[in-house]
Order: C-alpha cells, then structure tokens, then sequence
C-alpha cells in the first residue's frame, strides 16, 4: 500500500489544501491593495503573485496524485477498471442504469422516496441496477465528498452488493445526507460513522481500514471517469435499453413512486 493512500497522507494532504487556500486568501487581498496603490512596483508585484499562485495552483493535490496509485477493484465489479457494478439477480433480463452522485440533493430526495421501490424491484428480479457514480459535484461546489463517498462505497461492494445498497442508502438518508455545499463525506470518521448502521459494516475492520487507507480512491476517480464519458449530464439519472425515464413532466428523473412505477413498468414492457 502506497504511503499516498495512508491516513495519515490523506490528512496531511487536506491540511496541506487548507494551509495553501489560507495563503491564496491573504496573496488576493495583498493584491487588491497594490492595485488600490497603483503604483510600478505594485503591477510588478501583482505579475509575481499571479505567477506564482498558477505554478502553486498546479501543484497537485491528494487526489491528483491519487490518479497515480495502484487500481484496486472492489470486489463484486466487473467490466474495464471494475467500474461495472451490477446488482440484482442474473436471471433478470432488464437492467436500470442509475446515475447519481453522493452529494447530490435530489439524488437524496429520491432515493428518500423511490429508493425503497427501487430496491423492491431489485429483489423481485424485475431487473438488475447498475450503478454509475459521479462526482461532479466536487468540483462545482468545490471539496471532495463525492469522490470519498464514492471509495467508501467502492469499500461497500467489496464486502458484498446488499452491504453496498444498505450503504447507499444510508449515505442519502434524510438523517445523514449533508447540505451539498456542506462537505460532510470528506471525512473518512463521519463515513464509518454512517457505516455502522449497516449491519455487515458495523465493526468491519477490514471496510474501516479501506475507507482510511483510501483503498478504493483510485477506482472511484475511474467511475468518476465513467460518468463524466457517458453523455449524462446530470443526477439522478435512470436509463433502461438507452432511454432516460422520466416522470410525468417528461423532462425529469421519477420523483414519486407513482412515476417510477409508471416508467419502470413501460421501459419493462418495451
């Protein structure tokens, strides 16, 4: 195991992000007072600080290097980089394409109302889910819960696919799904925490170890890659056969169970 993908890494290098931002801050407001100044030495000053905020802006950080570590599948996947993860029994002949990202509100909202059905469907073997995880997210707010999320539930699926939907469900429970602006899942201790209500995770040494090593960090930048080239452009997101579902305003995911019976009963029939 690479020393990048130790606790220890992980926390140093999100001190090292928060020291650098801290810096960032008081470089920006220098700035703003030379130009106030107007003076030679203060454009030339402005031209070094710009400099050298892009050569520190380049620098990588954890993630970044993560890119870099071993690829470690979860088990339970399938597919190029492991990144084809279906659950649901071989003997359905449908499979439902789910797209979401853990720090996404709606994806919360419905997984809150429809998740249950979904999950009944799963069970039925009316069909077979697959799960495409996405963490766009992080990037438009900024942080790097979804991504974390994302190896925890990499960490999930390794010990088995109904840990990893108990996990997922949990995650966007109404009792744990944070604010999306709230970067909750970036911390690997509030992720066991959600954890120990499933039961097949609770005390899982070997899950915990995972989630604070980032064993699976590398494998959920690589799903991460798989949502960004599948054309879907935002979550949730349900497609059957390569059609989208959508609710009764024909534009939306099914935010009901009513709609989702509606679409997943037509997409069936199909």
């Amino acid at each position: 195991m690479s020393q990048r993908n130790s606790k220890a890494a992980k926390t140093a290098a999100r001190e090292r992000l928060r020291v650098e931002r801290e810096r960032q801050a008081k470089r920006d407001k220098v700035k703003r007072q030379v130009i106030v100044a107007c003076s030679i030495v203060g454009v030339l000053a402005i031209a070094g600080g710009i400099s050298y905020a892009v050569v520190q802006g380049n620098k990588p950080d954890y993630w970044e290097a993560a890119k870099d570590d071993k690829l470690v599948k979860p088990a339970n996947t399938t597919g190029t980089n492991g990144t084809t993860v279906v659950v649901g029994k071989s003997t359905a002949k449908k499979t439902l394409e789910m797209y979401e990202d853990p720090r996404c509100p709606i994806c919360a909202q419905f997984e809150q109302t429809v998740g249950a059905t979904v999950d009944k469907g799963i069970e039925d073997g009316d069909y077979k889910v697959q799960y495409i995880g996405a963490s766009f997210l992080d990037n438009s707010l900024s942080g790097e819960g979804s991504k974390n999320a994302l190896s925890a539930l990499g960490a999930a699926l390794n010990v088995s696919p109904e840990a990893f939907l108990e996990y997922k469900t949990a995650l966007y429970s109404t009792k744990y799904h944070p604010e999306e602006t709230d970067d909750k899942f970036k911390d690997d201790s509030y992720l066991i925490e959600v954890a120990d209500t499933v039961s097949a995770l609770k005390n899982n040494t070997k899950f915990q170890t995972a989630v604070k090593d980032g064993t699976y960090d590398k494998w959920a930048l690589e799903m991460s890659a798989k949502f960004d080239d599948s054309g879907v452009t935002g979550t949730p997101t349900l497609k059957m056969d390569g059609k989208t579902l959508t609710g009764s305003d024909g534009q939306n995911a099914p935010m009901t169970v009513a709609d989702f019976t509606t679409a997943i009963d037509a997409a069936l029939k199909a």
